[in-house]
């Protein structure tokens, strides 16, 4: 069962940190995380949308690899990139584990998702794989912006926090797909 994140505190109760330094950007003063860690599972989940239309985009989505929160702002080209990993580092605990933990769910999906997609699936398979993999992923994505943004209120995973749950189902429906092809 996870536990709520502790009450909100400012950002200038942690030694080190300024708050002044995060005007105009989007790392939250409180959780000290930033949003923009979420687009690198959104450009996943829009390749995965595109899928069905545009099959010509599955190079794409097996391009996409998982990255930790501060691989990610290594890799990126956001402004403020230098500070978000110092403000991740020093980032509450109870806020940097549970997005870690959500992350991790997300990226097994998305893994599981291009592995399956990597054999000889039919155009509707692929489909009917992507359409599922984005249906887990959203809700999983606005769960880590309430995380960032301090506003989660959940007391216990959600189904969709389920990692293993939804790999199995995914690799149901892959077979299924497979056998009826």
């Amino acid at each position: 069962m996870v536990s709520p994140p502790p009450p909100k505190r400012p950002a200038a109760a942690l030694p080190g940190v300024d708050p002044v330094h995060f005007d105009g950007t989007n790392i939250n003063p409180v959780t000290l995380l930033a949003t923009d860690y979420l687009n690198h599972f959104n450009e996943a989940i829009m390749l995965l949308e595109m899928l069905p239309v545009a099959p010509d985009c599955k190079d794409d989505f097996l391009d996409w690899r998982p990255m930790s929160y501060c691989e990610h702002f290594a890799a990126s080209h956001f402004k403020h990139r230098d500070l978000a990993i110092a403000a991740y580092e020093v980032a509450d605990p109870a806020y940097r584990e549970l997005l870690d933990e959500i992350a991790d769910h997300m990226n097994v999906i998305l893994t599981a998702a291009s592995e399956a997609m990597r054999r000889d699936l039919s155009p509707h398979t692929v489909g009917a794989l992507a359409a599922a993999a984005t249906r887990w992923l959203k809700p999983m994505v606005g769960r880590a912006g309430a995380v960032i943004n301090g506003e989660l209120k959940v007391e216990s995973p959600s189904d969709e926090s389920r990692p293993q749950d939804a790999v199995d189902a995914l690799f149901a429906r892959v077979a299924e797909g497979v056998s009826q092809r």
